[in-house]
């Protein structure tokens, strides 16, 4: 039994002398819980965007486009007289739904004529366009009712048995980008692209801390000297690995029949930038801390809840603004964005400026840093050198 506890003893105090291990345990479940609980704290999505193509333009479309803004869930984003730029104003205000009020839309209604909405939902995200779809549905079956008692009122009908006579409002539905509403085609990229980066972050973690460890780094720099030589060497094996995953995560969209369309050499670069920034995280990591184990213990705290905060489910707008600057610093938060708005949803480079500019932007500052730091080391390296001379 004296043995036992001199066992557990031995044990604590090695796990209190690990600082970092002691960290990760006892911190990343606070952490975590304030970040997860912040993501989800509002509890439901609200304010979501919507277009209005507006062909009647009479007092009742008015009233309706009213209905729409005086609901929590949705907000008429912009109101167009036509289809033509419909779908350039969705993807350029994050339009969740389009509604098309048709041409003599009052003076059917008035006269007794059929006459209905029609819906274009963006599918690519099933929790919003749920949301938005219900909350528009809502608004104009609310709309409907009350045209439909106030006519059966003029005619000496009861209030209550108007109440129970009217017909819901007639609405075609149409899902766009992921029509069939199958829940693998819209989790499987995400959660792929997010194992992906993590992958790229713990190999590349051990890159530089390795040879610190080893103690290897000395004869690596006896080699070259040359930080961006070096920093290429490190990286290149593992941006060639990825594009392989990238090709085999194309494959299996195609074993699962996933309706992903490529076309154009833009998402190419962008997925090559994707690539970078992530290499370049786990470089500067590497680096600034010269031990394996511990270089992949503080990237896997980054990884881990990187699909969270990335906005791919729980949409950005609705998260804390503080939530919002730290997933913005993570890369996968970018080319989600990304992968979205060009593969899922079809559109052009132009809606993805703010995401690449992010992804420059992270690469940028992780190399800058990365070079600093490896000429530092690459300066006390040559230092020892010399004294072995």
């Amino acid at each position: 039994m004296k043995n036992f506890i001199s066992l557990l003893k031995r044990e604590f105090s090695l796990f209190f002398q690990n600082k970092v291990l002691m960290v990760l345990f006892l911190g990343a479940p606070i952490m975590y819980a304030v970040l997860i609980g912040g993501v989800y704290k509002k509890g439901k999505v609200t304010n979501l965007p919507i277009i209005v193509v507006d062909e009647d333009r009479s007092p009742m479309s008015q009233q309706l486009i009213e209905m729409f803004n005086e609901s929590e869930v949705i907000y008429v984003a912009e109101v167009l007289n036509d289809g033509f730029k419909a779908k350039e104003e969705a993807l350029r205000t994050e339009s969740t739904v389009v509604v098309q009020i048709p041409r003599n839309f009052s003076s059917n209604i008035n006269y007794g004529r059929s006459t209905e909405l029609t819906l274009f939902v963006n599918a690519s995200n099933t929790l919003t366009s749920n949301y938005a779809m219900m909350a528009v549905n809502v608004a104009a079956g609310t709309m409907k009712a009350g045209i439909q008692i106030k006519a059966q009122q003029k005619k000496g009908v009861p209030e209550f048995v108007a109440s129970q006579q009217y017909e819901p409002f007639k609405t075609t539905i149409i899902k766009q980008h992921i029509r069939s509403g199958n829940y693998l085609y819209f989790m499987l990229p995400g959660v792929l692209l997010t194992v992906l980066q993590q992958v790229m972050m713990l190999g590349l973690a051990l890159s530089f801390a390795s040879e610190f460890e080893k103690g290897t780094f000395t004869d690596l720099v006896a080699r070259s000297k040359n930080v961006f030589l070096l920093i290429l060497v490190k990286v290149l094996p593992y941006i060639l690995m990825s594009v392989f995953i990238v090709f085999l995560y194309y494959g299996f969209s195609v074993f699962y029949r996933m309706p992903l369309q490529l076309s154009g050499i833009s998402f190419y670069v962008y997925t090559l930038l994707f690539l970078l920034a992530v290499a370049f995280i786990g470089i500067l990591v590497s680096i600034a801390i010269p031990s394996q184990l511990k270089a992949t213990e503080i990237l896997m705290v980054i990884a881990t809840p990187s699909f969270i905060l990335s906005g791919f489910t729980w949409p950005l707008s609705q998260m804390p603004e503080w939530i919002v600057c730290i997933a913005k610093v993570i890369p996968l938060t970018h080319y989600l964005q990304i992968f979205r708005t060009m593969i899922i949803e079809q559109g052009g480079a132009a809606y993805v400026q703010e995401a690449v500019w992010g992804l420059v932007l992270i690469a940028s500052i992780a190399l800058l840093l990365s070079v600093v730091l490896l000429q530092l080391k690459i300066n006390k390296a040559n230092k020892e050198l010399k004294a072995q001379a």
